[in-house]
C-alpha cells in the first residue's frame, strides 16, 4: 500500500526536472548553498575576457606564418619563370633584362608585395657555343637568383619583425636553339 503525503495548504510538491527545484536540492556546494552562487555570477565573462589576447594573438601568428609560407612558394615560382625567360634569350644582357621583368610580373601577378626585390641572374652559360652539349649531356644553363623583402608589418605581432626577406634560386638549361 503506497502512502501518500500531505501538504500544507497551498504549498506544492518540488519536482526533480525543475531548474530552481533542482538548485534548492542540490547539496551545498564550497560557498555554501546549491548551484551557482552569487559569488559566480559573471565569472564566465571574465575568463572569456583574460583568454581573448591569446587567442587573437594565436591568430595572428597563424595568419604570419601561412603569408611567410606562401610568399616563399611564390618567390620560388617566381625564380622558376625568370630563369625560364633568361634562358630562351640569345645574349646575356637580354637575359638578365627578362629575367627581371619576369620575376616582377610574376610577383606582381601573385599578390606578393616586396619592400625590396633583387634579381641576379647568372650568365656564365652563355659562354658555351649554342647547340652543344656539354660534360654531363647538358649545355649551357642561366641561374637566377631572387630576393623579396616581404612586408609583415600589417600583422603586427609582438616578437615578429616587420619584413622578411625570401630567397630562391633556379637553373635553367639554355635553349640550343637560341641562335637561330
Amino acid at each position: 500500500m503506497t502512502q501518500l503525503a500531505v501538504l500544507p495548504a497551498g504549498e506544492f510538491p518540488r519536482v526533480a526536472h525543475c531548474p530552481a527545484a533542482r538548485r534548492a536540492a542540490a547539496p551545498p556546494g564550497p560557498r555554501g548553498g546549491g548551484g551557482r552562487g552569487a559569488g559566480e555570477r559573471g565569472s564566465i565573462t571574465v575568463e572569456l575576457a583574460g583568454l581573448a589576447p591569446a587567442l587573437l594573438l594565436i591568430l595572428l601568428l597563424v595568419i604570419a606564418a601561412m603569408r611567410v609560407t606562401v610568399a616563399g612558394g611564390r618567390v620560388d615560382s617566381a625564380a622558376r619563370d625568370a630563369a625560364r625567360a633568361a634562358s630562351l634569350t640569345r645574349t646575356p644582357g637580354q637575359a638578365s633584362l627578362a629575367a627581371g621583368q619576369s620575376a616582377a610580373r610574376s610577383l606582381t601577378s601573385a599578390h606578393v608585395a616586396c619592400t625590396r626585390l633583387a634579381v641576379t641572374v647568372d650568365t656564365a652559360g652563355f659562354a658555351a657555343p649554342s647547340g652543344v652539349v656539354g660534360a654531363g649531356g647538358t649545355g649551357g644553363t642561366v641561374g637566377v637568383q631572387i630576393s623579396c623583402a616581404v612586408d609583415l608589418a600589417d600583422v603586427a605581432i609582438p616578437g615578429v619583425p616587420g619584413s622578411m626577406t625570401m630567397t630562391a634560386s633556379y637553373t635553367a638549361p639554355l635553349d640550343p636553339y637560341r641562335a637561330r
